[in-house]
């Protein structure tokens, strides 16, 4: 959890908006450690959290969180967290491998015209039961999902990704009052033309965008390479937000350390003006 960033959006896990949907996304850069920043938050705040994680493994994710100082073994066994393994289960599909404990939240794989009916079905079912157990039910429901890109490279439509946040947001955000952290990836130029292979995710960043409350966009520094700035992140509040102007932005350059992160204003850094 990174204190200049709570800072920066006034927020913490002591007192936090309830019904955001967030937004995050990157472009020639990581922004895997805001993922890991908002989890260990929502974690601290004594949130149930339901972790759809695509892109890491489990140890990934914990070895992170420890550095943070949040298990996620612990809260997994306090029934705090609920993690989907995308990368195990998806491969247990496609290789054929059947599991007693394995959830039919990937089906999409074994019969596309199911879509993600049955993904949306896992997290309505873990967040609607987030009051009854464990020791993190103090907190609204959370979905954190790394990342939804992932649906892309899987055969799923941008329309069938969108439709599932938009149900996620409707039961998370909007019935039980809860938050969304959604990562989307975009390699290419933001101008690329209509037949490049970013075509999926630059729709689905556009398609999001209407939906969220907030948006913290990565990208690498225009001026390019610099060791001791990692890039630069736009926070922009959505006019969703009554205690915000419309769209309101700010921009800021980070660099990521082994237990946080730093920010800084732009042009406050040394290292680049």
């Amino acid at each position: 959890m990174f204190a200049e960033l709570n800072a920066i959006l006034n927020t913490s896990p002591d007192s936090f908006k309830q019904g955001e949907f967030i937004l995050v996304s990157d472009r020639r850069a990581d922004a895997s450690f805001l993922v890991h920043h908002f989890l260990s938050f929502y974690l601290r705040a004594g949130c149930k959290v339901c972790f759809l994680g695509l892109a890491q493994s489990f140890s990934h994710y914990n070895a992170v969180s420890q550095r943070l100082g949040v298990s996620l073994t612990q809260a997994k066994e306090k029934g705090q967290l609920l993690f989907l393994e995308g990368l195990k289960e998806s491969l247990d599909v496609l290789l054929g491998r059947t599991s007693d404990t394995g959830s039919r939240a990937l089906d999409f794989l074994r019969d596309p015209a199911v879509g993600l009916r049955c993904l949306y079905e896992f997290v309505q079912a873990s967040v609607s039961d987030s009051g009854d157990g464990g020791e993190g039910g103090g907190g609204p429901p959370v979905l954190l999902v790394d990342d939804l890109t992932v649906l892309l490279s899987l055969g799923v439509s941008v329309g069938s990704v969108l439709d599932f946040s938009h149900y996620c947001h409707a039961t998370v955000c909007s019935q039980l009052k809860g938050n969304m952290v959604m990562l989307v990836r975009c390699e290419g130029e933001e101008d690329e033309d209509e037949d490049g292979d970013e075509e999926g995710s630059e729709r689905l960043l556009k398609g999001l965008t209407h939906q969220c409350s907030l948006t913290l966009h990565v990208q690498g520094l225009p001026t390019g390479f610099c060791r001791d700035i990692h890039g630069q992140v736009e926070v922009c509040w959505r006019k969703t937000q009554k205690d915000k102007p419309p769209n309101q932005k700010k921009l800021f350059q980070y660099k990521v350390h082994d237990k946080g992160a730093s920010f800084f204003a732009r042009g406050t850094s040394s290292a680049v003006l």
